[in-house]
């Protein structure tokens, strides 16, 4: 069993930390934070393999306090490793501001040159890392990250401040700050040139495009349009942050269902690459559908109710028919060039789960209208 003690364990990171330090095996946590009994960072100082120091001050109420947070309580942390000879490994959280001129950047900079000297001089292994704008959930608003309050507001109908929005920002998101951090207990973090440990993903984007995309996120529950959802993208890490700030009575939001004597067809999400996503209800007995297109492709599954799916081919008079329910899920594609309709034979209501190579454009709706039974289309003639 590897022990493993996270100071700072109440703060964004160490939540996050945890959180993936608890789904390994053969690890437990020693968590400390300000309110853990003070003995307690004795015990876990004799006891533990790996230290992660992410305790630190960002916002104190008097200046002097950057010094007593950042540099303070890693010297009692490295006294009480000195106590108890354990020379295990130590990973230190700093800043970018380490070398800058201001109170927290000082701060920052002594806790590094001391945890260095403290490697040299007990050769024990020191991680530092100089993070920069960390993001993600579980991050406090109105603190210190502005993508923590823009989210916060914007999801509970507040206002923001974008002072500039051409101001650049280096983002990394929490997840990957995690990767990252449980690669240093394996001993195998990603080091620069300089010496500093450094995550390997950062993203650069301004305020003003962070502050777009947060109220397209917003307006997303109006349009039904899902962001850009590329492995990695910045678009889909924001998309997952701005949802953990949502209201826990706002989880939910109505969608339009337009309804007739048939049933209903409701849309439930849309894209701009990967078309949309809708689910058709069909009453005992009725049809649906009777057309065909040009490019238009679709997929059907039928999640409740018995149902028939017939085609026909344009021009053809065989017909082709696959009768499916929702007690064996199965996809059925909906060829372009294919007269089709989809026809309720249970006697309660027909549900199907309903995808769209493109979004319904009503200027090029790409529907022809044509019975599958060539009977029908005579009779309407």
């Amino acid at each position: 069993m590897m022990k493993v003690l996270v100071t700072g364990a109440n703060g964004f990171i160490g939540r996050n930390l945890i959180a993936g330090l608890q789904r390994r095996d053969g690890v437990e946590v020693f968590p400390f934070d300000v309110d853990t009994p003070a003995d307690k960072l004795e015990e876990y100082c004799r006891d533990c393999d790996f230290v992660y120091n992410l305790a630190g001050v960002n916002r104190p109420e008097h200046v002097e306090e950057f010094m007593e947070g950042n540099f303070g309580f890693a010297t009692t942390l490295l006294e009480a490793l000195k106590k108890a000879g354990n020379t295990c490994p130590i990973m230190n959280s700093s800043s970018i501001q380490a070398t800058l001129e201001n109170a927290y950047g000082m701060s920052k900079k002594a806790g590094e040159d001391m945890m260095l000297a403290y490697g040299e001089q007990t050769k024990s292994r020191i991680y530092i890392y100089r993070f920069s704008n960390v993001f993600g959930k579980w991050c406090r608003p109105n603190y210190n990250s502005v993508i923590a309050t823009f989210c916060h507001n914007i999801a509970h109908g507040l206002p923001i401040r974008v002072n500039d929005p051409n101001t650049v920002l280096h983002l990394i998101y929490i997840d990957d700050v995690v990767e990252e951090l449980l690669r240093a207990l394996d001993g195998h973090p990603h080091v620069n040139e300089e010496g500093y440990c450094y995550v390997p993903i950062e993203h650069e984007i301004t305020l003003g495009e962070i502050a777009t995309l947060l109220y397209e996120f917003k307006e997303s529950r109006n349009n039904l349009m899902i962001p850009n959802m590329t492995e990695g993208g910045i678009e889909k890490k924001l998309y997952s942050t701005y949802l953990s700030y949502l209201p826990e009575d706002g989880f939910s939001y109505p969608l339009l269902m337009h309804e007739d004597e048939r049933g209903s067809f409701t849309e439930i999400l849309k894209s701009v690459d990967r078309g949309q996503v809708s689910v058709n209800i069909s009453k005992p007995g009725v049809t649906k559908g009777n057309h065909w297109h040009h490019t238009k492709n679709e997929k059907f599954v039928v999640v409740s109710g018995k149902g028939l799916i017939r085609f026909r081919k344009y021009g053809s008079d065989e017909i082709i028919e696959y009768h499916v329910n929702g007690e064996k899920l199965e996809v059925v594609d909906i060829p372009t060039g294919y007269a089709h309709a989809i026809i309720n034979e249970g006697d309660t209501a027909l549900v199907t789960l309903m995808w769209c190579n493109e979004c319904f454009n009503p200027d090029n709706p790409d529907t022809i209208y044509e019975a599958v039974d060539k009977e029908e289309n005579s009779c309407e003639k």
